[in-house]
This record gives structure tokens, C-alpha cells and sequence, in this order.
């Protein structure tokens, strides 16, 4: 696509990579360029280092900052300081665990900034994998369980734990960003990503002081390849954008290179000095290290770490030996982030760079096959003839779930047993409906017991009590508050005249769908399904196409 006029979110802008991306962007023309970082004074910096760019004239550059994995209120403050806090701890607990409301979703970082931006494109690189597993679930699973045999645990440690767990946090950064990039229309999402070690093996020398491997950096790995999995299933979403990956798996360097005053998270390095030995275990509880008495056993010094540095950007500053270490032949070498701006445009723009993992799997995974195709038919056609064979219908048995298809099709073997065919039940009329099913179920215990088995109950017309057996399969949460609608909507079966309603518009629906589809006679451009011709209701086609057209579930790749 263009880049011309349009305007792009840079998240992780004011990064290594992110700054490289966006000066190449300027080549292009855009109207906007919106650089989100984790603090404004990288934000505003990098946004003053693009004004200086000749490209820059003409287009707008608006930097934002705050934390994106966090709700809105919280996203600007250290994430230390929002989990001290009892209130907006709970409440980053309850949008990260809890179902993703429209309320969640407008309160959150991420959909608030997408919602106000409304980016035609959208450049990720923030190292999503590092944010997450640095924050080191194993370490404070050991403080948690320590907690416990002390007999300390309250609320603030568990939910202080549970904000360390990385894929709740990834799932719902997911979540977000697909609802809010449909939602304002953006065009194409490409994201930036990692392999966790650098393109290195599980025998990587470059660890945190743990077991080699770390558990922390396979931790990242793990996320990289999980985030890696899902973009590719947002590939295959409707109404997402278009979505690439660029995976660098080699080291990123670099920003610059000078001589200069030691930072770390852009707070100096401050020198120490030991003034004398100490014995080991004395020397591990810290004590002397205030300073205190006559004869203190180091300092902490109030002048600065210098010396040559190389630069590279989020990952930090390396000395000359460090640098020649990391990016030795063999070792994790290195990519310029000039190459890896120069493919995330090329994909932009519609030219294969041949490094989008999503691509890749799209090539690599095994979709639907001519021969799983042939033999569908004939084993339906045999499981049909069991059926009659031994009188029994076989129309749910909630393995596949999730519990709204055992729903649908019983529903739909009930109208199938009311009507026989499409055509009658399109006529049906709800009130009478309601009552000749209900009459059905409670006549026919094989049907009957057939649902409730399975943990489903039924809902009589009344919408006031229900039919259920020994398992309940959909339930209310511990303390969740809810109506009779929600808990059909998850899978009870509905035996109101309201519900019948809707299945009186579903079948005309669906068979105005069938009317507009070319015959055969007229080439291959209609899907024609096993059955469809005999116009009875087919409880299974039924339920693949609500889940199909009603609830735009319809796979787009195969």
C-alpha cells in the first residue's frame, strides 16, 4: 500500500529500530507519524531528532508515551508504583483476567492510543516478548510460596503475582490491538519481532547468571514464538489488517557510537568502591553497605561510570569488548537496523522482502486437503445410514465445543424434529414453537436426557426455570451477576418464543444465502456444502453456517 498521506503509529518508536523505520518513512511522504514509547522524554527526543530529517516537511509528528499494557489511568506511571497501589492494582487485575468488554477495551493504553490515533498503518517494534517474561514469573512464584508457609499471603501478593504471568498479558495485548485496529479501519499491521536468543540455540553462552539456558530468556522465546502464532491467526481474521512479521534473529546494532557518561535506563551509572574483605556470608546481607561506623566496607561513589561506548538503543550500552564478543562469527553476530527498516517497508509497500514469518507459515503449516475433502461426504453419508441403522441420533456430545455448538445444534435437531424441512420451519410461528418444543423434551427422554448429559440445561418458555441434569456445563462465576440471556447466549438451550424468533430469521437467512449462490451449471463459484440440496434440516450445516456468516467465524486462508 501507500504511505503517502497516511498516518502511522510507531509503537516503540523512539527505539533503535522504531527511529530507523520512521526516517525511512519520511521518504514516503506520510501525513502523520505518531511515535509511542514508554516515556515521554524518549518520545518528545525522538520526535525532535525526525523534525531535523529534510523529509520531515509537511508531516505532522506527535509523540505519545505511557505503558501499553496497562489500563489507560496506570499507563503513565512506573509499574512498580501501580502494583503498591491497592485500587489500580485490582483494577489492571480485573481488565487483564476478565472477559474484554467494550468498557475494557476503552479503558486499556493500547485501545485507548488506537482509538485516538485511527492509524492507517501500524509499526510495532516494541520488544513485546522482553516486557513481558522480564518481569520474571518464576521469581515471584518463589516470593509467593515463601508467603505461603509464613501463613502471609493476602490479596495484594496473589494479584502482585499475577500481573507477572505472560500470557494473559500477551492474549489480551492481542485482543486489543485486533478489536481496536478493526474498529478505526487500519490497513496493515507489521510487527517487529524476536526469536528471545538473538538467533542463537538453547546452548546461547549469553544468559541472566541463571541455568544455561535461563529459564527468564526461554520465557522470552517462548513469547516471541506464541506472539509469532497468533498474529498469524490474526492473519487469518476478517476485518483484520493486513499483518506481517519481521523476526531479526541476530543481534541489532546500532544507534551510535562515542565516548561518554554510563546510563541504564536512562539513569546514570553511579560508581562504587570496596574499601576492605569481608567475610562471604556477612558480605551477602548488605548490612555493612550503608555506610555507617568507622570502618564501612564499600562506598557508593556520587560520580559517574565513563567510557567508549556502542550504543544500541533499547538493548543498552556495550563496551568495545562486549560488542566484539556478542557479534563474533559464531556467536550472535549481528543485522544493522537499516536492513530490518528497509523489509518492513518493502512489505508495506507490497514488495515481497521473502522475511515475513507469517508468509513463512502461511507457506509451511498444512491447510485442508483434496482428499480429507472426498472422504467428509462418505463418512457423513455412513454415519447417517449407523443413525438410522440404530435409531439414535448423535447430534452433540460437547467435546468439541465450545458449549454455544451443542446449543445450536440441539436447538436445531428440535426444529428438525418440529418441521423436517427449511422451507416449513421458515414459517414457523415462535409462541407455538415454544410450546410444541417444550412438549417435545418432555416427552421424548431420549432427546431430553441426551442434553442434560452433556451439562446442558434447558431453559423452558416460561424463561423463569430450567430444565437440568447431574453436570452443569455453563454456570455463573463465583459472584458474577447474570441473566437468563447471558447464559444462553453461552449454551443453554432456549426454549423461549424469542428464541425461536431468531431462528425463524436465521432460516431465511440461510436460505436466501442458498438462493443467491450460482448453480453448478454455472461454473465453481459458489460453495455448495454435502446435503444442502435435500432441504432438510441438517443440524450440523446449520451450525456451521451461524458460526460461519452470523458470527463472521468464516477461515479466510486455506
Amino acid at each position: 500500500m501507500e504511505l503517502r498521506d497516511q498516518t502511522i503509529l510507531l509503537l516503540g518508536g523512539a527505539g533503535l529500530v522504531g527511529q530507523t523505520v520512521a526516517r525511512r518513512m519520511l521518504d514516503f511522504s506520510p501525513k502523520c507519524l505518531v511515535i509511542a514509547s514508554l516515556r515521554q522524554e524518549e518520545a518528545e527526543e525522538a520526535v525532535a531528532a525526525l523534525a531535523n530529517d529534510p523529509g520531515a516537511e509537511g508531516v505532522e509528528l506527535v509523540p505519545t508515551w505511557g505503558d501499553l499494557f496497562v489500563p489507560a489511568e496506570s499507563s503513565r506511571r512506573e509499574r512498580r508504583d501501580v502494583l503498591l497501589d491497592d485500587e489500580a492494582r485490582a483494577r489492571f487485575i480485573q481488565d487483564l483476567y476478565g472477559e474484554l468488554t467494550p468498557e475494557v477495551f476503552e479503558r486499556s493504553a493500547l485501545g485507548a492510543l488506537l482509538l485516538e490515533v485511527a492509524p492507517d498503518i501500524v509499526v510495532d517494534s516494541v520488544n513485546t516478548a522482553g516486557a513481558l517474561a522480564y518481569q520474571d514469573a518464576f521469581r515471584s512464584a518463589g516470593r509467593l510460596r515463601k508467603l505461603a508457609e509464613s501463613g502471609d499471603v493476602d490479596r495484594a501478593a496473589v494479584e502482585a503475582h499475577l500481573s507477572t504471568l505472560y500470557l494473559p498479558q500477551l492474549i489480551r495485548h492481542t485482543q486489543i490491538a485486533l478489536e481496536g485496529m478493526r474498529r478505526v479501519g487500519t490497513q496493515m499491521y507489521v510487527k517487529v519481532g524476536t526469536a528471545g536468543t538473538g538467533g542463537m540455540g538453547l546452548n546461547i553462552p549469553f544468559t541472566h547468571a541463571e541455568e544455561r539456558p535461563s529459564r527468564v530468556l526461554l520465557a522470552k522465546a517462548g513469547l516471541a514464538g506464541a506472539q509469532s502464532l497468533l498474529l498469524f491467526l490474526m492473519s487469518r481474521t476478517p476485518g483484520a489488517p493486513a499483518v506481517k512479521e519481521i523476526k531479526p534473529t541476530a543481534a541489532i546494532s546500532w544507534k551510535s557510537l562515542g565516548y561518554g557518561v554510563i546510563t541504564r535506563g536512562g539513569q546514570p551509572v553511579l560508581r562504587g568502591d570496596a574499601l576492605r574483605p569481608l567475610p562471604l556470608e556477612e558480605a551477602l546481607t548488605g548490612s555493612p553497605a550503608s555506610g555507617e561506623g568507622d570502618d564501612p566496607a564499600w562506598a557508593a561513589l556520587q560520580e559517574p561510570l565513563t567510557g567508549v561506548f556502542v550504543d544500541s538503543g533499547e538493548n543498552g550500552l556495550f563496551a568495545p569488548s562486549e560488542f566484539e564478543t556478542l557479534t563474533a562469527l559464531g556467536l550472535m553476530e549481528f543485522v544493522t537496523p537499516e536492513e530490518i527498516a528497509e523489509n518492513v517497508i518493502r512489505e508495506i509497500r507490497g514488495i515481497p522482502s521473502g522475511k515475513d514469518i507469517v508468509a513463512a507459515l502461511d507457506g509451511a503449516t498444512m491447510g485442508p486437503t483434496y482428499r480429507a475433502g472426498i472422504l467428509r461426504g462418505q463418512a457423513l453419508e455412513r454415519m447417517e445410514a449407523l443413525e438410522e441403522e440404530h435409531g439414535a441420533e448423535g447430534v452433540a456430545y460437547e467435546m468439541l465445543g465450545p458449549p454455544r455448538l451443542s446449543k445450536l445444534l440441539f436447538e436445531a435437531a428440535i426444529l428438525g424434529r418440529l418441521f423436517g424441512t427449511l422451507e416449513s420451519a421458515e414459517g414457523l410461528d415462535p409462541e407455538t414453537t415454544a410450546r410444541r418444543a417444550h412438549e417435545l423434551v418432555s416427552a421424548d427422554d431420549d432427546l431430553r436426557q441426551r442434553i442434560v448429559s452433556i451439562g446442558l440445561p434447558l431453559l423452558l418458555p416460561d424463561g423463569q426455570s430450567m430444565l437440568r441434569g447431574p453436570r452443569l456445563k455453563v454456570a455463573p462465576e463465583e459472584g458474577e451477576s447474570v441473566t437468563a440471556q447471558v447464559l444462553v447466549d453461552r449454551g443453554w438451550v432456549d426454549l423461549r418464543s424469542q428464541n425461536w424468533a431468531v431462528w425463524k430469521e436465521r432460516i431465511r437467512g440461510y436460505r436466501a444465502e442458498l438462493g443467491r449462490r450460482p448453480s453448478l451449471d454455472l461454473g465453481s463459484r459458489g460453495d455448495h456444502e454435502y446435503g444442502e440440496a435435500s432441504g432438510r434440516i441438517r443440524p450440523g450445516r446449520l451450525g456451521a453456517w451461524i458460526f460461519r456468516y452470523e458470527d463472521e467465524g468464516e477461515r479466510i486462508k486455506r
